[in-house]
């Protein structure tokens, strides 16, 4: 049975005013599995007003241990749905069960952490050179946030933002990625089960035009902001415009750089997963391999080798290794990078087009495509591809994989692999990228601070850095003298 969803506004679900809906695709079989409405822009207007009043008037109110247990009840329902949710995620956007599966429990995991800090942003008492005046600055939630998401990790992404915007006392209206929203109306149902009151958190879906009337409106306090550079440019442009301040999460082409003396087994495995991993759809992937010159052949051999065996199929079943491409302009993207790098005169070792075989004939299934020889400065080895394509580049010394690793717009994130404990150290500082993984790669905590540099992006997510994203600093004063001093004979 094909679900219509509703919009979550207000604490009510509701039809969009204009009555249209879309379709939600299953990129496995391109069979749509649900119809998610088209927000207006007074839908969103709503929604804003729904989240301003129910801050002005609740939330603002309410103690931090008891938004603390709000937060705590979400967890434990998304713990014990997690496995619709995984197969609703799978079906939405592509990604194999056995990731999807376990994002569930690990967003279950950022609720808990996020509930934990509700009761724990404290402020700090400032010593000043007036004695009898007593200084400290407190953490105060900026009001209303919006917070839009993209289509490759849903609910992964979500509560990146969510749980801590609520944490720290704000209200929020979500904008999933058109792409993929089915889950995140699912995450609005968990909210209103765990009884969260209404205006306290809102959804509206649909294309750019309802982003755009969400992240224009002035009655926003802040923006965050997961996607491409081009799209963060302009709600950047347009928050800019109405001074709000934005976190912006984008893009990525991460170097994962292995030496000569590198546990050459664990960072081939690393290098497979750090592309191959979510179909290489995630912002994080290091789909620069840079190898030093005396393991690079036998790296190259070695991964061509691998890639030609992952499982490709069903991303419903536990045994598939690498799912779909999310939606059909994705796949036809990745496809036109592929032949833009077999024209630029990169060596093609693996794949090259689309994955055929049975039970892939209706998927966007692109095969595990690896390029060797690639040169920095090709497109393939410059712009994100957000696909399952790696580009080897091989180098000689240390002084070289730092300059090819540096040499991209994008600063997200990075690996390294070596058993020198003294380079690793030198290449942590050299590199210029938000995250740097030694001897693993693709490892998320809820307590490790995540973001970019450069045209990643700014702002962080997780950690504590993400729930201070999520607050503003007020400074108070107080003068216990009891002198009633002339003002303009005050010193500064």
């Amino acid at each position: 049975m094909i679900e219509t969803y509703q919009l979550y506004i207000d604490g009510k679900w509701r039809g969009s005013s204009s009555g249209e809906t879309m379709p939600a695709i299953n990129p496995y079989n391109q069979q749509v599995h649900a119809h998610v409405p088209v927000a207006t822009p007074g839908d969103v207007e709503e929604a804003i007003a729904a989240a301003r009043r129910a801050y002005e008037t609740i939330w603002r109110h309410t103690t931090a241990g008891e938004r603390a247990k709000l937060l705590n009840r979400v967890a434990d329902l998304l713990d014990a749905d997690a496995d619709r949710m995984a197969l609703l995620e799978t079906t939405d956007n592509g990604k194999v069960i056995r990731e999807t599966h376990s994002q569930m429990f690990y967003a279950a995991r950022i609720f808990r952490y996020f509930a934990g800090w509700a009761d724990k942003l404290h402020g700090t008492v400032i010593p000043l050179d007036q004695k009898d005046t007593m200084d400290f600055a407190m953490r105060e939630p900026y009001g209303v946030i919006a917070a839009i998401t993209a289509w490759n990790s849903p609910v992964a992404i979500l509560t990146n933002k969510l749980p801590a915007a609520l944490a720290a006392g704000n209200c929020i209206v979500i904008k999933p990625s058109e792409h993929a929203s089915v889950t995140t109306l699912e995450i609005a149902r968990l909210i209103e089960q765990a009884g969260f009151p209404a205006g306290v958190v809102n959804v509206v879906t649909g294309a750019a035009e309802v982003g755009k009337a969400l992240t224009s409106s002035p009655l926003v306090d802040k923006v965050s902001f997961t996607g491409s550079p081009a799209v963060g440019r302009s709600i950047a442009a347009v928050a800019g415009a109405n001074l709000k301040p934005v976190s912006l999460e984008l893009g990525g082409k991460s170097p994962n750089i292995v030496f000569d003396d590198a546990d050459f087994d664990r960072a081939l495995v690393g290098a497979l997963a750090g592309i191959f991993g979510a179909t290489g759809q995630t912002c994080i992937a290091g789909s620069r391999l840079l190898v030093q010159r005396g393991i690079y052949d036998r790296m190259v051999e070695g991964l061509a080798d691998r890639a030609g065996k992952i499982v490709m199929g069903d991303p419903r079943l536990p045994e598939t290794e690498m799912g779909t491409a999310a939606n059909e302009p994705q796949f036809n993207r990745i496809l036109s990078f592929i032949e833009a790098a077999k024209q630029g005169g990169a060596r093609l070792v693996a794949g090259g087009g689309r994955a055929d075989g049975t039970g892939l004939e209706q998927g966007f299934f692109i095969q595990p495509t690896i390029f060797a020889d690639v040169a920095n400065d090709m497109k393939v080895a410059q712009e994100e591809i957000f696909g399952p394509v790696l580009s080897i580049i091989p180098f000689a010394e240390e002084e070289e994989a730092v300059a090819i690793a540096n040499a991209t717009p994008y600063g997200l994130a990075s690996g390294v692999w070596s058993e020198n404990i003294t380079r690793c150290m030198r290449m942590i500082r050299a590199i210029r990228s938000g995250v740097v993984w030694v001897n693993t790669y693709r490892v998320a905590a809820p307590q490790a601070p995540f973001g970019g540099m450069k045209d990643s992006g700014f702002g962080r997510e997780r950690g504590e850095a993400g729930i201070l994203e999520f607050t503003t600093t007020k400074n108070v004063m107080i003068d216990f003298s009891g002198d009633k001093r002339d003002p303009f004979s005050m010193k500064f």
